[in-house]
Protein backbone atom coordinates (compact mmCIF):
# COMPACT_ATOMS: atom_id res chain seq x y z
CA UNK A 1 0.00 0.00 0.00
CA UNK A 2 1.12 3.54 -0.72
CA UNK A 3 0.23 6.39 1.61
CA UNK A 4 -0.21 10.11 1.01
CA UNK A 5 -0.54 12.98 3.47
CA UNK A 6 -4.05 14.35 3.91
CA UNK A 7 -3.32 17.97 3.14
CA UNK A 8 -0.98 19.31 5.79
CA UNK A 9 -2.54 17.38 8.68
CA UNK A 10 0.34 14.98 9.14
CA UNK A 11 -2.13 12.09 8.72
CA UNK A 12 -0.96 9.57 6.13
CA UNK A 13 -3.84 7.77 4.42
CA UNK A 14 -3.89 4.89 1.96
CA UNK A 15 -4.08 6.20 -1.61
CA UNK A 16 -6.83 3.66 -2.27
CA UNK A 17 -9.30 4.03 0.57
CA UNK A 18 -12.99 3.18 0.60
CA UNK A 19 -16.35 4.91 0.76
CA UNK A 20 -19.21 3.25 2.62
CA UNK A 21 -22.31 4.68 0.98
CA UNK A 22 -22.95 1.30 -0.69
CA UNK A 23 -22.91 -0.74 2.51
CA UNK A 24 -25.31 1.68 4.17
CA UNK A 25 -27.90 1.51 1.41
CA UNK A 26 -29.15 3.12 -1.83
CA UNK A 27 -26.94 0.86 -3.97
CA UNK A 28 -29.16 -2.21 -4.07
CA UNK A 29 -29.11 -5.21 -1.76
CA UNK A 30 -26.59 -5.26 1.07
CA UNK A 31 -25.36 -7.99 3.37
CA UNK A 32 -23.79 -6.93 6.65
CA UNK A 33 -21.69 -10.06 6.90
CA UNK A 34 -20.24 -9.50 3.42
CA UNK A 35 -19.76 -5.81 4.16
CA UNK A 36 -17.77 -6.53 7.32
CA UNK A 37 -15.63 -9.09 5.50
CA UNK A 38 -14.87 -6.49 2.84
CA UNK A 39 -13.90 -3.86 5.42
CA UNK A 40 -11.72 -6.29 7.35
CA UNK A 41 -10.05 -7.49 4.15
CA UNK A 42 -9.31 -3.91 3.14
CA UNK A 43 -7.76 -3.16 6.53
CA UNK A 44 -5.62 -6.30 6.25
CA UNK A 45 -4.38 -5.00 2.88
CA UNK A 46 -3.28 -1.71 4.43
CA UNK A 47 -6.33 0.49 3.88
CA UNK A 48 -6.41 2.92 6.79
CA UNK A 49 -9.07 5.46 5.81
CA UNK A 50 -12.81 5.06 5.32
CA UNK A 51 -15.36 7.70 4.38
CA UNK A 52 -18.93 7.55 5.61
CA UNK A 53 -21.87 9.81 6.52
CA UNK A 54 -24.68 9.95 9.05
CA UNK A 55 -27.26 9.47 6.27
CA UNK A 56 -25.74 6.31 4.79
CA UNK A 57 -28.33 3.78 5.85
CA UNK A 58 -29.42 6.31 8.51
CA UNK A 59 -26.13 5.74 10.32
CA UNK A 60 -25.82 2.04 9.58
CA UNK A 61 -22.52 2.36 7.71
CA UNK A 62 -21.06 4.19 10.71
CA UNK A 63 -22.13 1.31 12.95
CA UNK A 64 -20.52 -1.23 10.62
CA UNK A 65 -17.29 0.76 10.63
CA UNK A 66 -17.34 0.75 14.42
CA UNK A 67 -17.42 -3.05 14.38
CA UNK A 68 -14.74 -3.40 11.70
CA UNK A 69 -12.31 -0.97 13.36
CA UNK A 70 -12.83 -1.88 17.01
CA UNK A 71 -9.43 -1.76 18.72
CA UNK A 72 -7.88 -0.06 15.70
CA UNK A 73 -9.02 3.48 16.45
CA UNK A 74 -5.44 4.79 16.47
CA UNK A 75 -4.54 3.06 13.20
CA UNK A 76 -7.62 3.34 11.01
CA UNK A 77 -8.92 6.84 10.28
CA UNK A 78 -12.57 7.64 9.65
CA UNK A 79 -14.05 10.63 7.92
CA UNK A 80 -17.78 11.10 8.37
CA UNK A 81 -20.14 13.78 7.16
CA UNK A 82 -23.16 15.75 8.36
CA UNK A 83 -25.94 18.20 7.41
CA UNK A 84 -28.13 16.16 5.07
CA UNK A 85 -30.35 14.90 7.88
CA UNK A 86 -31.73 18.42 7.98
CA UNK A 87 -32.57 21.23 5.56
CA UNK A 88 -29.30 21.90 3.74
CA UNK A 89 -30.47 25.42 2.86
CA UNK A 90 -31.34 26.51 6.42
CA UNK A 91 -28.69 28.32 8.51
CA UNK A 92 -30.25 26.70 11.61
CA UNK A 93 -29.04 23.32 10.33
CA UNK A 94 -25.46 24.55 10.75
CA UNK A 95 -25.77 26.16 14.18
CA UNK A 96 -23.42 25.04 16.96
CA UNK A 97 -26.26 23.19 18.67
CA UNK A 98 -27.28 21.31 15.51
CA UNK A 99 -23.78 20.39 14.40
CA UNK A 100 -22.76 19.33 17.91
CA UNK A 101 -25.81 17.05 18.02
CA UNK A 102 -24.94 15.54 14.63
CA UNK A 103 -21.35 15.08 15.78
CA UNK A 104 -22.24 13.40 19.06
CA UNK A 105 -24.66 11.05 17.29
CA UNK A 106 -21.91 10.00 14.85
CA UNK A 107 -19.41 9.54 17.67
CA UNK A 108 -21.86 7.25 19.42
CA UNK A 109 -22.47 5.16 16.31
CA UNK A 110 -18.76 5.03 15.50
CA UNK A 111 -17.98 4.17 19.13
CA UNK A 112 -15.16 6.71 19.11
CA UNK A 113 -14.16 9.65 21.26
CA UNK A 114 -13.05 11.86 18.37
CA UNK A 115 -13.79 12.05 14.64
CA UNK A 116 -10.60 12.14 12.56
CA UNK A 117 -12.15 14.14 9.72
CA UNK A 118 -15.56 15.77 10.05
CA UNK A 119 -16.96 16.96 6.72
CA UNK A 120 -19.89 19.14 5.73
CA UNK A 121 -21.92 16.97 3.35
CA UNK A 122 -22.56 18.96 0.17
CA UNK A 123 -24.30 21.98 1.74
CA UNK A 124 -25.95 24.79 -0.20
CA UNK A 125 -23.52 27.18 -1.87
CA UNK A 126 -24.77 30.12 0.22
CA UNK A 127 -23.95 28.22 3.42
CA UNK A 128 -20.38 27.76 2.20
CA UNK A 129 -20.13 31.40 1.18
CA UNK A 130 -21.48 32.54 4.58
CA UNK A 131 -18.77 30.51 6.34
CA UNK A 132 -20.29 30.34 9.81
CA UNK A 133 -20.31 26.54 9.72
CA UNK A 134 -16.51 26.62 9.69
CA UNK A 135 -16.52 28.62 12.93
CA UNK A 136 -18.75 25.94 14.44
CA UNK A 137 -16.37 23.20 13.29
CA UNK A 138 -13.42 25.11 14.72
CA UNK A 139 -15.22 25.19 18.07
CA UNK A 140 -15.82 21.42 17.96
CA UNK A 141 -12.16 20.94 17.12
CA UNK A 142 -11.13 23.00 20.13
CA UNK A 143 -13.47 20.89 22.28
CA UNK A 144 -11.67 17.74 21.14
CA UNK A 145 -14.63 16.16 19.34
CA UNK A 146 -13.03 16.60 15.92
CA UNK A 147 -9.37 16.34 14.85
CA UNK A 148 -9.73 18.01 11.47
CA UNK A 149 -12.57 19.18 9.28
CA UNK A 150 -13.27 19.36 5.59
CA UNK A 151 -16.13 19.64 3.16
CA UNK A 152 -17.70 17.66 0.35
CA UNK A 153 -18.62 19.91 -2.57
CA UNK A 154 -20.57 19.63 -5.82
CA UNK A 155 -18.85 22.33 -7.89
CA UNK A 156 -15.46 23.83 -8.59
CA UNK A 157 -16.81 27.22 -7.48
CA UNK A 158 -17.78 25.81 -4.07
CA UNK A 159 -14.36 24.24 -3.67
CA UNK A 160 -12.61 27.53 -4.40
CA UNK A 161 -14.79 29.35 -1.86
CA UNK A 162 -13.84 26.76 0.76
CA UNK A 163 -10.15 27.27 0.12
CA UNK A 164 -10.50 30.80 1.45
CA UNK A 165 -11.03 29.22 4.89
CA UNK A 166 -7.49 28.30 5.85
CA UNK A 167 -8.51 25.67 8.44
CA UNK A 168 -10.37 23.46 5.98
CA UNK A 169 -8.04 20.48 5.60
CA UNK A 170 -9.75 18.57 2.81
CA UNK A 171 -12.10 18.86 -0.12
CA UNK A 172 -14.11 15.89 -1.28
CA UNK A 173 -14.91 16.12 -4.98
CA UNK A 174 -16.35 14.07 -7.83
CA UNK A 175 -13.41 13.51 -10.14
CA UNK A 176 -12.86 10.87 -12.81
CA UNK A 177 -12.11 10.47 -16.51
CA UNK A 178 -15.61 11.82 -17.25
CA UNK A 179 -15.30 14.82 -14.90
CA UNK A 180 -11.92 16.46 -15.41
CA UNK A 181 -12.87 20.09 -14.74
CA UNK A 182 -11.21 20.18 -11.25
CA UNK A 183 -7.84 19.66 -12.96
CA UNK A 184 -7.88 23.18 -14.39
CA UNK A 185 -7.88 25.37 -11.28
CA UNK A 186 -9.24 23.63 -8.17
CA UNK A 187 -6.68 20.85 -7.77
CA UNK A 188 -3.61 23.09 -8.26
CA UNK A 189 -4.99 25.70 -5.87
CA UNK A 190 -5.82 23.12 -3.20
CA UNK A 191 -2.33 21.65 -3.55
CA UNK A 192 -0.78 25.10 -3.21
CA UNK A 193 -2.71 25.72 0.00
CA UNK A 194 -1.92 22.32 1.51
CA UNK A 195 -5.50 21.04 1.32
CA UNK A 196 -6.11 17.35 0.70
CA UNK A 197 -8.29 16.08 -2.14
CA UNK A 198 -10.52 13.05 -1.53
CA UNK A 199 -12.07 11.71 -4.72
CA UNK A 200 -15.56 10.25 -4.54
CA UNK A 201 -17.39 8.41 -7.34
CA UNK A 202 -14.08 7.69 -9.12
CA UNK A 203 -15.78 5.01 -11.22
CA UNK A 204 -18.80 7.14 -12.21
CA UNK A 205 -21.33 4.94 -10.41
CA UNK A 206 -19.81 1.84 -12.00
CA UNK A 207 -19.74 3.02 -15.62
CA UNK A 208 -15.95 3.05 -15.62
CA UNK A 209 -15.75 -0.59 -14.59
CA UNK A 210 -16.84 -1.60 -18.09
CA UNK A 211 -19.17 -4.28 -16.73
CA UNK A 212 -22.57 -2.86 -17.71
CA UNK A 213 -24.64 -3.31 -20.87
CA UNK A 214 -27.67 -1.42 -22.20
CA UNK A 215 -30.14 -3.97 -20.87
CA UNK A 216 -28.96 -3.77 -17.25
CA UNK A 217 -31.72 -3.01 -14.73
CA UNK A 218 -30.77 -1.54 -11.35
CA UNK A 219 -32.70 -2.50 -8.22
CA UNK A 220 -35.54 -0.26 -7.08
CA UNK A 221 -33.67 0.99 -3.98
CA UNK A 222 -30.48 1.69 -5.96
CA UNK A 223 -29.98 5.42 -6.59
CA UNK A 224 -28.83 4.53 -10.11
CA UNK A 225 -32.45 3.57 -10.70
CA UNK A 226 -34.21 6.53 -9.10
CA UNK A 227 -31.71 9.41 -9.40
CA UNK A 228 -30.50 9.09 -12.99
CA UNK A 229 -32.14 12.43 -13.78
CA UNK A 230 -31.64 14.08 -10.38
CA UNK A 231 -35.02 13.28 -8.84
CA UNK A 232 -33.61 12.79 -5.33
CA UNK A 233 -30.35 14.80 -5.21
CA UNK A 234 -27.77 16.37 -7.49
CA UNK A 235 -27.79 14.51 -10.79
CA UNK A 236 -23.98 14.66 -10.87
CA UNK A 237 -23.83 12.11 -8.07
CA UNK A 238 -25.23 9.45 -10.41
CA UNK A 239 -23.37 8.35 -13.56
CA UNK A 240 -21.26 11.54 -13.38
CA UNK A 241 -24.31 13.50 -14.53
CA UNK A 242 -24.26 11.83 -17.96
CA UNK A 243 -27.21 9.49 -17.59
CA UNK A 244 -26.86 5.73 -18.03
CA UNK A 245 -27.28 5.43 -21.80
CA UNK A 246 -24.92 8.28 -22.72
CA UNK A 247 -22.46 7.29 -20.00
CA UNK A 248 -22.37 3.72 -21.23
CA UNK A 249 -21.80 4.86 -24.80
CA UNK A 250 -18.85 6.99 -23.70
CA UNK A 251 -17.48 4.30 -21.38
CA UNK A 252 -17.39 1.83 -24.27
CA UNK A 253 -15.15 4.29 -26.12
CA UNK A 254 -12.72 4.18 -23.19
CA UNK A 255 -12.18 0.46 -22.97
CA UNK A 256 -8.71 0.91 -24.51
CA UNK A 257 -7.41 2.19 -21.15
CA UNK A 258 -7.48 -1.40 -19.82
CA UNK A 259 -4.94 -2.52 -22.41
CA UNK A 260 -1.79 -3.60 -20.58
CA UNK A 261 -3.55 -3.03 -17.26
CA UNK A 262 -5.51 -5.32 -14.95
CA UNK A 263 -8.97 -3.96 -15.74
CA UNK A 264 -10.87 -0.88 -16.82
CA UNK A 265 -11.72 -0.15 -13.19
CA UNK A 266 -8.11 -0.31 -11.98
CA UNK A 267 -7.04 1.81 -14.96
CA UNK A 268 -9.71 4.42 -14.15
CA UNK A 269 -8.51 4.62 -10.54
CA UNK A 270 -4.87 4.71 -11.67
CA UNK A 271 -5.55 7.75 -13.88
CA UNK A 272 -6.83 9.61 -10.84
CA UNK A 273 -3.89 8.57 -8.68
CA UNK A 274 -1.51 9.77 -11.39
CA UNK A 275 -2.53 13.33 -10.49
CA UNK A 276 -0.10 14.55 -7.81
CA UNK A 277 -2.72 16.72 -6.09
CA UNK A 278 -4.90 13.74 -5.15
CA UNK A 279 -4.74 12.37 -1.61
CA UNK A 280 -6.89 9.28 -2.12
CA UNK A 281 -9.72 7.72 -4.07
CA UNK A 282 -12.69 6.29 -2.20
CA UNK A 283 -14.55 3.83 -4.46
CA UNK A 284 -17.50 2.09 -2.86
CA UNK A 285 -17.24 -1.47 -1.68
CA UNK A 286 -19.93 -4.07 -0.89
CA UNK A 287 -17.91 -7.28 -0.80
CA UNK A 288 -14.37 -8.62 -0.67
CA UNK A 289 -14.22 -9.23 -4.42
CA UNK A 290 -14.91 -5.56 -5.12
CA UNK A 291 -12.36 -4.49 -2.54
CA UNK A 292 -9.66 -6.67 -4.09
CA UNK A 293 -10.49 -5.43 -7.61
CA UNK A 294 -10.22 -1.78 -6.59
CA UNK A 295 -6.95 -2.36 -4.74
CA UNK A 296 -5.40 -3.54 -8.01
CA UNK A 297 -5.06 0.15 -8.90
CA UNK A 298 -2.02 0.32 -6.61
CA UNK A 299 -0.09 -1.98 -8.95
CA UNK A 300 -1.58 -0.73 -12.22
CA UNK A 301 0.71 0.83 -14.84
CA UNK A 302 0.63 4.66 -14.82
CA UNK A 303 -0.60 6.56 -17.87
CA UNK A 304 1.93 7.97 -20.30
CA UNK A 305 1.89 11.63 -21.34
CA UNK A 306 0.46 10.61 -24.69
CA UNK A 307 -2.35 8.68 -23.00
CA UNK A 308 -3.01 11.56 -20.61
CA UNK A 309 -3.38 13.93 -23.56
CA UNK A 310 -5.66 11.47 -25.33
CA UNK A 311 -7.96 11.33 -22.30
CA UNK A 312 -7.93 15.09 -21.95
CA UNK A 313 -9.00 15.50 -25.58
CA UNK A 314 -11.69 12.84 -25.13
CA UNK A 315 -13.14 14.77 -22.18
CA UNK A 316 -13.06 18.13 -23.94
CA UNK A 317 -14.45 16.93 -27.25
CA UNK A 318 -16.96 14.27 -26.27
CA UNK A 319 -17.86 14.53 -22.59
CA UNK A 320 -17.76 17.99 -21.01
CA UNK A 321 -20.80 19.40 -22.86
CA UNK A 322 -22.86 16.30 -21.98
CA UNK A 323 -22.61 16.67 -18.18
CA UNK A 324 -25.81 17.78 -16.44
CA UNK A 325 -26.17 19.45 -13.06
CA UNK A 326 -23.96 21.87 -11.10
CA UNK A 327 -20.32 21.20 -11.89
Amino acid sequence: MNYRELGNTGIMVSEVSFGTWAIGGAWGKTNDSESLKALEFAIDQGVNFFDTADVYGDGHSEELLAKATKGLEDKVHIGTKFCRKGDIFSPDNYSYESVRSYCEDSLRRLNREVIDLYQVHCPATEIIRDGQVFDVLERLKQEGKVRHYGISVETVEEGLICLENTNVKSLQVIFNVFRQKPLEVLLPEAHRRGVGIIVRLPLASGLLTGKYTNDHVFEADDHRNFNEHGAAFNVGETFAGLGFEKGLELANQLKWIAKGRQSMASASLRWILDQKEITCVIPGVKNQKQAAANLEAIHTKPFSKVEQKQLQNFYQEKVSHQIRGPY
